[in-house]
């Protein structure tokens, strides 16, 4: 598992929920602060020493804080790495995720503007990566409740489906319920075409079915609470975020393509969701 830092409050959520999930897991982490080179568009003479220098004490400071947050989080100390690079830092953290378990980012940064609700690192994170990820908010300062469900979208896509294998194990792993929401459509046309939705829900519900079937027969320990809506998945999510202790989310979904790596469901519930986001590949 690897955790992306940089010093902010964000950053400090995201190491202190890697170190809980870490725990759950039994795997180690890797403290990764990326250092990116300060690029100029007019010429200038050569800065000898004191950018670099800056940087480097910076990089350590960073590192240290963090690994000052997983000490008090009482995570394993021999079970922690830690690393720095220099580099592009979407491209760097993007290229680290090939290997990568889980990689586990604030829901922005030191550079993000003050209304940003998801800031262009983890922006770019969420879009590119290989692994799964997970997307921490800064005002997750206490740890969910333990007894809270997970919460998972379902849509029936092949993201979907991994997303879905990846729910039910988290679920099982925390010993909790699974909550599995499916929107019928993405949009509300029911009600502007004169549809009934009614006419529908049943066929959502046999959707909904199938896709769990084979899941609950693997994890018998789960129990789960289907949830069929007419529309807006998102923010069905972003409400239900409010009492879960963990929402997932596919990469893309039905109208998804080959090179979309986040669809606008997991883009909008990775901004805004009250509990921390995992976005499944």
């Amino acid at each position: 598992m690897v955790v992306a830092v940089d010093g902010s409050a964000e950053s400090d959520a995201a190491v202190r929920w890697a170190a809980r999930e870490a725990s759950l897991r039994k795997m180690p982490v890797t403290l990764m602060h990326v250092v990116e080179p300060i690029v100029v568009n007019w010429p200038i003479p050569p800065v000898q020493g004191s950018i670099t220098e800056w940087q480097e004490t910076n990089a350590r400071n960073v590192i240290e804080h963090a690994r000052d947050m997983i000490a008090v989080a009482d995570a394993d100390p021999d079970g922690i790495r830690h690393e720095i690079r220099y580099a592009g830092i979407v491209a760097e953290l993007v290229d680290v995720s090939k290997s990568a378990t889980m990689m586990v980012v604030g829901s922005r940064g030191l550079g993000a503007l003050g209304g940003a609700l998801l800031g262009s690192v983890s922006s770019g994170i969420v879009h590119h990566a290989h692994c799964p990820v997970a997307v921490i908010h800064g005002n997750q300062v206490r740890p969910p409740d333990p007894r809270s469900p997970v919460l998972i979208g379902i849509d029936g896509s092949p993201s979907s489906e991994d997303a879905t294998a990846f729910a039910f194990d988290e679920a099982s792993r925390r010993r909790v319920d699974l909550i599995a929401l499916h929107a019928w459509s993405d949009v509300g046309v029911f009600s502007a075409l004169g549809m009934d939705w009614h006419e529908y829900e049943d066929q959502g519900r046999e959707l909904l079915g199938e896709r769990l079937a084979g899941w609950r027969e693997r994890y018998p320990d789960v129990r789960v609470t289907r949830q069929i809506v007419c529309d807006q998945p998102a923010r069905w999510l972003i409400d239900g975020s409010r009492h879960a202790q963990l929402v997932v989310v596919g990469s893309h979904g039905r109208g998804g393509f080959a090179g979309m790596r986040l669809g606008s469901v997991g883009s909008k519930v990775a901004r805004a969701a009250y509990a921390p986001v995992v976005v499944v590949r």
